[in-house]
């Protein structure tokens, strides 16, 4: 099934993105960015996003690796964050 009619990327080209990335390196964080990357396109209008992030997040290969959840930063109660 065609995902992005601008790029002409299917679903069977995002699933071999990921598994390839996935393949290279396991501990790698899966982004649409880096799928269109690997493809060696660019996003064009964008109008493709929804269906595009359903495909990839149909793939069991787009899990975040164990060693890499729960990253982020802690918040403290009381006390304000501004990210500094």
């Amino acid at each position: 099934m065609i995902v992005c009619s601008c790029n002409g990327i299917s679903d069977k080209d995002i699933n071999a993105a990921i598994d390839w990335m996935r393949a290279a390196d396991p501990q790698t964080i899966i982004t649409p960015g880096k799928v269109y990357h690997a493809l060696g396109k660019a996003a064009d209008c964008g109008s493709c996003m929804p269906l595009f992030l359903h495909m990839m997040r149909a793939n069991a290969n787009l899990e975040v690796p164990m060693e890499l959840r729960g990253l982020r930063p802690r918040t403290y109660k009381g006390k304000s964050n501004e990210g500094r």
